[in-house]
């Protein structure tokens, strides 16, 4: 099920819980992504939902310093292997926006020990699948196989990493592609609001950059740039494995050792970005002749190790609830409308609809806001909320690859790969004065993107927020 249709799943049910005045509880799904040029993993049968809290199952060690994290799951025979590169737009200028993704991808046409017919016809006969994906903190590459297939897809995706070809046609080909995408962006109002509300929502900070580069980035980077960035960058230092399976440690340890592991070490060490800058509130306003208006906002929330971190994820469930609600179900001003909980280093809140009649949203929004800020959800409420925020949140993460990402995040953004077990616990300890802070203090100074008609919005209402 998608995010999407996950959240009006929710968001309905939500409406039905017996909740105090100013409390409407559903969960904030994150939106996804705009579509970026990469292969897709194959699908896989979900893990056992009871091994995915247990920490007894889960190690990490070290492999020719490469740290890596391993979860035993038995419950299927997939397995999922993800490699995070460190640093994301903080490796990146911007002349050299989508260097490292346009590199990874450039791998798949060929390495020195797998010509690109040979690399090809040997993934469709294992069935596996490699993919990448560059975000504001890493680029990760990932394989998903059977476990029969894994030593073999596993050297595949480390030859990728370790001895590309990168000749200038493949280099070109997977730039027309690239340029493409991106361009392509202008045409879809939601990637298009996507990329204006996170650079609005970052500007002056690393995350305005986009990993997967620029028209003119993407235009101007050569093969000789991407073969001295892989001589530079490669290293071992940068880097972080999570394989979820039904692989032992002895068999991880010696892929590694033998292929990626061989790479230098480099002097690359790992830490949080800089808080961005407290930027007042603001908009940008694109002109579009659409059937209906877009609106995304971003309000910066606190770091990822912070007790208010769980608090506000819970505050933004709360008002997509109340969003859902008062937008959508009673007033029918639009077809998808919620507030979003960004998962990064530094979190994000928002605000997102698409309407008709934005100026109306607009003023019910400050509502919801001001009503969250001055109210308090009532226990019972609360205990509904979290429950089932729960269950949706693990159906979205519930297979190897998802609990991957999970044990990364919780590894690089909270210190702690347990971290991710112990989820259920942080959010049971949240209490209703605790969201109500987390709205005090972090629902303020939203910056504000706009695509659609710009006689239908007033920028005074925007600053309000």
């Amino acid at each position: 099920m998608s995010a999407r249709r996950l959240f009006v799943a929710v968001a309905t049910a939500a409406s039905l819980l017996p909740l105090g005045a100013h409390a409407q509880a559903t969960r904030a799904p994150v939106r996804r992504p705009v579509a970026k040029p990469v292969a897709k993993p194959v699908a896989e049968p979900p893990a056992s939902p009871a091994i995915m809290g247990d920490d007894s199952l889960t190690m990490k060690f070290e492999v020719s310093g490469i740290p890596v994290i391993l979860r035993r799951v038995t419950a299927n025979n997939v397995v999922a292997a993800n490699l995070y590169l460190l640093g994301g737009a903080r490796q990146l200028t911007p002349a050299t926006q989508g260097i490292e993704l346009m590199l990874l991808e450039a791998s798949e046409r060929g390495t020195q020990k797998y010509p690109r017919d040979l690399l090809r016809s040997k993934m469709a006969r294992l069935g596996s699948a490699i993919g990448v994906s560059a975000g504001a903190d890493w680029t990760s590459m990932g394989l998903r196989a059977t476990t029969t297939g894994f030593d073999s897809t596993w050297a595949i995706m480390a030859d990728r990493v370790v001895a590309p070809r990168i000749d200038a046609p493949d280099v070109e080909f997977v730039r027309e592609q690239f340029v493409t995408a991106v361009s392509q962006r202008k045409d879809s109002p939601d990637a298009l609001l996507d990329f204006l509300a996170d650079s609005m929502a970052f500007a002056g900070h690393p995350y305005a950059l986009e990993p997967t580069g620029s028209e003119a980035s993407l235009k101007s980077i050569t093969a000789a740039q991407l073969r001295d960035y892989h001589r530079t960058q490669m290293v071992t230092s940068r880097m972080l494995l999570v394989v979820v399976g039904n692989v032992s440690r002895s068999k991880v340890e010696k892929l590694v050792r033998e292929s990626i592991g061989r790479l230098p070490r480099g002097t690359y060490a790992w830490s949080l970005p800089d808080p961005p800058a407290d930027l007042p509130s603001g908009y940008v306003v694109e002109k579009r002749a659409l059937p209906t208006n877009y609106l995304q906002g971003y309000f910066h929330g606190p770091k990822a190790t912070s007790q208010d971190y769980a608090a506000l994820r819970l505050a933004c469930a709360v008002l997509s609830g109340r969003l859902f609600g008062e937008v959508r179900q009673r007033r029918n001003l639009s077809y998808s409308v919620n507030a979003p909980f960004v998962e990064r280093a530094f979190s994000l809140g928002g605000l997102y609809v698409t309407t008709t009649q934005p100026d109306e949203v607009l003023s019910i929004m400050l509502q919801q806001i001001k009503a969250l800020q001055e109210g308090i959800i009532t226990e019972e409420g609360l205990e509904q909320l979290v429950q089932q925020f729960i269950v949706t949140y693990f159906l979205d993460n519930e297979t190897n690859a998802d609990q991957a990402n999970m044990l990364a995040r919780a590894e690089l953004y909270q210190g702690d790969f347990r971290r991710a077990s112990r989820f259920v616990q942080e959010l049971r300890a949240v209490t209703p004065e605790e969201i109500q802070r987390a709205a005090r203090t972090y629902m303020r100074n939203v910056r504000w993107a706009y695509v659609g008609d710009p006689a239908k919005v007033t920028g005074a209402r925007l600053l309000r927020f």
